[in-house]
């Protein structure tokens, strides 16, 4: 199932949902302090620097990313660079909550006449263990499982706010030959509510769980892109010290502009990224708590130095990178690569030229052409293929 880009109906329908769980979860009154907050750069600053750079400023004086973006696409990520930097994360967690993406996405495939999801999902909900299933055909057993870890600093985002970008995953595996793919996207507890170690603990509790629903650990992709893409390095690095999994290695590790070092000076502001280096260490702070500092290597896996340690860590088909050029994250990442490869591990790596954070899932939502929207996944499900290939039979 790959719908059409996002549309300005959908913003719309997104705020109706929206209004109603910000005044439920956060309250009238903060809401509306929030908003008016907002007004001063909703009503004066943003167009003003929207004018300002993509029609006064000559092409090589813009920002990379505004070089290569329409008008949409500038105008939306303005507006979440100004919400991840001012808006506090315990009303950023409602906009991505179960509450409000759940319903969009529903309102997305009835605007498409789509009443009836094509591809079959349910939610996981057992004692330590939450997420969402989802599987081409729930009869059978799944030829490759995508193991998946959103993102959102930890203190945001839910596995219902991927559900599209987890769909037309499934979609192109689909159309690349695999006869059942599967994703379970792990449901992680946010800060405050819990920090480190818990989050690790559940990341390993639904690999367990992914390694019952296929036969052989070859299979799984394990996967997760910003917070999620550090979980993802964490678990790798735990699995290896676990007798009894170290030999359940899976097959391939794909990480989507993870945030390899928790804190970090070499997480800089760049004038492309929608991501604020000092939330970021906010956000990092809150994550590590009192058990972890930031030169824990399971807590902040960048920071592992040890190269036997990362041999060992390593997926037995190889990893994949994949980040923008422009964001934050990318001289941290860029160190990890470095690392991993002088420990003998096979690693790919895809650096997109004048992008930013988590680009794969920005230009699905926020591209029109179907070839672009799908771009980053499609490089995804490509190395997939070529080190997983599809199964004719089970």
């Amino acid at each position: 199932m790959i719908l059409d880009g996002i549309a300005w109906v959908d913003c719309f329908a997104f705020l109706l949902f929206l209004a109603p769980q910000l005044i439920f979860h956060v309250g009238i009154f903060r809401t509306a302090i929030c908003g008016i907050r907002a007004l001063p750069f909703l009503l004066l600053r943003l167009p003003y620097e929207l004018i300002k750079e993509r029609y006064w400023l000559s092409r090589t004086s813009r920002s990379p990313f505004v070089q290569q973006c329409t008008p949409f696409q500038d105008l939306v990520i303005r507006c979440v660079r100004y919400a991840f930097a001012k808006i506090p994360a315990s009303i950023g967690k409602v906009f991505f909550s179960k509450w409000v993406a759940l319903p969009f996405i529903k309102f997305r495939m009835l605007r498409h006449g789509i009443l009836k999801s094509p591809i079959f999902w349910r939610e996981v909900d057992q004692v330590g263990l939450r997420g969402l299933y989802i599987v081409h055909d729930v009869a059978c057993r799944p030829d490759i499982i995508v193991y998946y870890c959103h993102g959102g600093g930890f203190s945001m985002g839910s596995s219902y706010f991927y559900l599209e970008f987890l769909m037309v995953w499934i979609s192109l595996l689909k159309e690349a030959g695999y006869s059942n793919p599967a994703v379970f996207a792990l449901e992680y507890t946010l800060v405050p509510e819990g920090t480190y170690p818990t989050q690790v603990q559940q990341t390993l509790v639904g690999y367990k769980y992914c390694l019952q629903i296929v036969e052989d650990s070859n299979r799984i992709c394990v996967s997760g892109d910003s917070a999620g893409g550090t979980l993802i390095l964490s678990l790798m690095l735990c699995l290896s010290n676990y007798s009894s999994l170290k030999k359940q290695m899976p097959g391939v590790a794909i990480l989507i502009s993870p945030w390899t070092m928790v804190i970090s000076p070499k997480n800089q502001n760049t004038s492309s990224d929608y991501l604020s280096a000092e939330s970021l260490e906010l956000y990092g702070r809150q994550y590590l708590g009192s058990k972890a500092t930031a030169k824990d290597s399971l807590a902040s896996p960048g920071q592992c130095e040890d190269f036997a340690w990362w041999k060992r860590a390593s997926p037995s088909k190889g990893w994949f990178f994949i980040y923008g050029a422009e964001e934050v994250f990318a001289p941290g990442i860029k160190d990890t690569i470095r690392l991993i490869t002088k420990s003998g591990a096979e690693v790919s790596q895809h650096e997109e030229v004048g992008w930013i954070h988590a680009w794969p899932v920005v230009r699905l939502f926020l591209c029109n052409d179907r070839r672009e929207r799908c771009r980053g996944l499609k490089s995804i499900v490509d190395f997939t293929r070529s080190r997983i290939g599809p199964k004719t039979a089970l």
